[in-house]
């Protein structure tokens, strides 16, 4: 292998989907042009090593023929080794028992390794991935908001709307024929099987510029820093990531663009405390509100409301405020504001607040 795309991403070759995903999001993060220590080749890289080890076959044809698994398939059928056992150079085949290793595997098997199957072999690739981060703040979690994000990336070309020409004038091309695919041979057990790939040429669009777009060089994209809103529902827990399809990178050719991953965290707030969509905070009072009862004024993420304290509260008790809480994301309404009560004992009291506690102890209070 040229490139160890497991080593890249720093994860063992039995990792997991989800493994793979969140060691994709932390280097990606850590790598970003637009971040402070970036690395664009970097982060290249590891785009790429995403883009294999995320795809179920793209991953095996890996495993099996590393980072050129592309052109693995032209070495074709070399023959069972010394033992007759698997073919030292080409495909793997297995003729015994066991599930998924009968012959009508064979062809499954043949078609996946040389590269049909992939849908992405015969049509425009997607642009690739990006990974951000966004820090947000308690009231923005119980309310949702709209946020700017700016990205460093690969965008398409405002000057020949991603064409890569000078005033947009292509012209057919020439390894294609304006197909936009070209026909591979491939050697197999079952003899020569043709193949359609796209063109590298005009990267599947079966034109290319007459003359080159001077901002882009031909590539029909750019690099360059874009400002995006993306909305970030209520209700959102801090760690989890959001996607938005179609915000990622634009690939050359005029393929679809990939998509942006933003991993959300939530700005600690010490006046209140998250239980799931409901909202808990202390509030003190004084002995005599306890005793007597009285309406105080406390804050929300909405804002400043009252609530009635109820005569003979006590500390620990908890009081509810309905709808002052978070906003339920998968259906209407909100959580509540839960208030946990705290009976302030005074430390120091005047000649007549002695006096008076000291007839209501009298009074066997």
């Amino acid at each position: 292998m040229s490139e160890d795309y497991y080593e890249i991403l720093g994860i063992s070759k039995d990792a997991s989907e989800d493994e793979i995903k969140k060691a994709y999001r932390k280097k990606a993060h850590q790598y970003h042009p637009d971040k402070k220590g970036g690395n664009e080749e970097k982060f290249k890289e590891i785009n790429e090593a995403y883009q294999t080890l995320s795809n179920a076959q793209k991953r095996q044809q890996y495993n099996q023929f590393g980072s050129e698994f592309e052109q693995a398939g032209a070495g074709g059928f070399s023959g069972f080794n010394e033992q007759g056992g698997q073919p030292a150079g080409g495909f793997e085949f297995n003729f015994g028992g066991g599930q998924g290793s009968g012959f009508e595997d064979i062809f499954s098997n043949v078609f996946q390794q040389a590269g049909f199957g992939d849908r992405q072999s015969t049509r425009q690739q997607a642009g690739s991935d990006i990974a951000t981060d966004v820090t947000i703040t308690f009231e923005e979690v119980a309310k949702g908001v709209k946020k700017n994000i700016e990205l460093y990336k690969k965008t398409k070309c405002v000057d020949c709307d991603g064409t890569g020409a000078k005033d947009k004038k292509t012209e057919n091309c020439s390894n294609c024929d304006g197909v936009g695919q070209i026909t591979k041979n491939i050697k197999t057990v079952f003899g020569n099987i043709q193949q359609a790939v796209i063109c590298n040429k005009c990267h599947g669009t079966g034109k290319v510029p007459k003359e080159k777009c001077a901002k882009c060089g031909g590539d029909g994209i750019i690099k360059e820093y874009e400002t995006i809103e993306v909305g970030i529902p209520a209700g959102i827990e801090n760690g989890q990531t959001i996607k938005f399809s179609g915000q990622g990178e634009a690939p050359i050719g005029g393929g679809s663009p990939g998509d942006l991953y933003v991993t959300i965290h939530i700005q600690p707030e010490e006046r209140f405390e998250r239980d799931g969509n409901n909202i808990i905070s202390e509030n003190k009072i004084k002995f005599s509100q306890a005793v007597l009862g009285d309406t105080i004024e406390i804050e929300t993420v909405h804002g400043k409301t009252k609530v009635k304290i109820p005569v003979g509260v006590q500390s620990g008790d908890i009081l509810r405020v309905k709808g002052k809480g978070i906003h339920r994301e998968s259906y209407f309404g909100k959580g509540d504001h839960m208030i946990k009560i705290h009976i302030i004992t005074p430390e120091k009291l005047n000649r007549e607040q002695r006096r008076l506690i000291t007839k209501l102890k009298e009074a066997g209070m």
